[in-house]
């Protein structure tokens, strides 16, 4: 799907993007192909689309998978690609209120920018299971994703990110790639999912997010909306963390042996 095509869908549909929603249609064929081939589709393979916009990815898709399925928030949009791909079930709901019955093998997305952490927290959560992830984000957003403990941007996102598998920084995406063109320069960004993965569930997002609910205290603190005070002492004791420990000091697989003596403890 190219410029003109895009161009011509909206002005024949009436549809103009919605700043509120993010919208900036993927118009370049080289970059949607790339994507497309990230996701290793075959036939068999139960694809799930986060916000498919005007199909620019979905299209594609839907010719190499008979199981893809797409939630797009806007419903002018999902009207639109409910009447124009027939091999694909749409959905028109915000995702942050979605629950897939059929757990996908692959997510693809080009997140809007403004709910990138939480479409992605969300997607490990719940989706933990699917074996590939491949996203489009704000280039500037990496920041948040490929980071490690004792700096800024540390937090539940990167956090998930490592856990959930092997991240690859595949490619960055101009803005002129888009219609409308946005002022930021995205990135395509794969995850291939491992073993470490298991631990992952909206349980666990929940606890990560307690963890880091206010920095700048201690994380025993943090906790105490998540655990009694006894089951916290003691699972720091047996896991090895410093009692002024901050959220921010602790490795992944720390969290994840904190979590599982935190569950084994209740």
């Amino acid at each position: 799907m190219n410029r003109e095509t895009i161009k011509e869908i909206m002005q024949s549909e009436g549809i103009l993007p919605q700043s509120k929603f993010g919208q900036n249609f993927l118009c370049d064929e080289t970059i949607i192909s790339d994507i497309v081939s990230l996701c290793e589709l075959s036939r068999e393979t139960h694809v799930l689309e986060v916000g498919p916009g005007l199909g620019s990815i979905t299209y594609p898709i839907s010719e190499q998978t008979d199981h893809l399925t797409c939630v797009e928030i806007d419903r002018g949009l999902a009207g639109y690609l409910k009447e124009n791909i027939t091999n694909a079930e749409i959905v028109n709901c915000d995702f942050l209120k979605y629950d897939c019955k059929d757990k996908p093998e692959v997510v693809v997305s080009n997140i809007p920018y403004y709910v990138m952490t939480d479409i992605m927290k969300k997607l490990f959560g719940e989706y933990s299971g699917a074996r590939k992830m491949v996203f489009m984000v704000e280039d500037e957003a990496i920041a948040r994703i490929d980071c490690g403990p004792n700096t800024k941007q540390y937090g539940p996102l990167a956090i998930l990110c490592s856990l959930y598998g092997k991240y690859t920084y595949e490619f960055k995406v101009p803005h002129t790639a888009f219609v409308p063109q946005p002022r930021t320069t995205s990135a395509v960004i794969s995850f291939s999912r491992t073993e470490s993965a298991d631990i992952l569930s909206p349980e666990f997002v929940k606890f990560l997010n307690a963890c880091f609910s206010m920095r700048r205290k201690m994380l025993k603190k943090n906790l105490a909306s998540f655990a009694s005070s006894d089951s916290v002492n003691e699972a720091f004791g047996k896991v090895g963390i410093s009692e002024n420990a901050r959220a921010e000091e602790l490795r992944p697989d720390e969290f994840t042996l904190l979590f599982t003596q935190l569950r084994s403890s209740t």
